[in-house]
């Protein structure tokens, strides 16, 4: 089997296991719910004040937590997420439904590396803690780019492994547990986001003991 489908496959495997579970994992207080926090935060920048709605896609979108924040949130987004186990979108739609916000979400289970959706149909992208996963990072980063309307931002966050405690967290520890994992380094994202045809790129450290990389850019 190839690199590229060994990593699939073991993300899949992975992911529909852990949907029952997710919302639990101790990853949520230290790394997922700071993610959120600061997907708000840009989005506000950018967007708060302004009434026209606009269409985002969350790619990786776990059990639809940051979806369900930012579709209870003033903000006018319109919200698809998706991720590549099935599980996962089962669980996001319900927890959409209990929190009284389906009607500003959907769910699509499908391969980030091949998104399938028309191009220009979104304002914006986010995704949060899934890149690490991704095969073919520049494909997907350029596949990202294909779907964003001129102007829209795409966000990825994911473990900042250029320090000694990112190295030993997200190298020496969520490395070895999740196996056939690439966290890219700061060079690295910079590095994907130009060769997309991003412009305006900017990256942003958070977080101490989990520390985490924003990385943001303008289609």
């Amino acid at each position: 089997m190839s690199r590229e489908r060994t990593m699939k496959a073991l993300a899949k495997e992975e992911f529909e296991a852990w949907a029952g579970t997710y919302d639990r994992s101790l990853l949520n207080r230290f790394l997922f719910q700071p993610s959120y926090r600061m997907f708000l935060e840009e989005l506000y920048a950018w967007r708060g004040g302004n009434p026209e709605p606009f269409d985002l896609l969350d790619v990786g979108c776990g059990t639809g937590t940051f979806d369900a924040m930012l579709a209870g949130s003033p903000l006018p987004a319109r919200v698809v997420g998706l991720d590549y186990a099935e599980a996962m979108c089962r669980v996001a739609a319900e927890k959409a439904r209990h929190a009284g916000v389906a009607d500003r979400l959907r769910y699509v289970n499908a391969d980030s590396q091949h998104l399938p959706f028309a191009d220009a149909s979104f304002d914006a992208i986010t995704c949060s803690n899934s890149f690490h996963h991704y095969p073919d990072q520049p494909a997907v980063v350029r596949d990202m780019k294909r779907v964003l309307r001129p102007g829209g931002r795409l966000m990825i966050i994911d473990g900042f492994r250029d320090n000694i405690i990112g190295h030993v967290c997200f190298d020496m520890i969520i490395g070895r547990v999740e196996k056939q994992v690439h966290h890219a380094t700061w060079k690295q994202m910079d590095a994907h986001f130009r060769a997309a045809g991003f412009r305006d790129i900017r990256r942003r450290k958070f977080s101490f003991w989990m520390p985490g990389l924003l990385t943001v850019g303008t289609a």
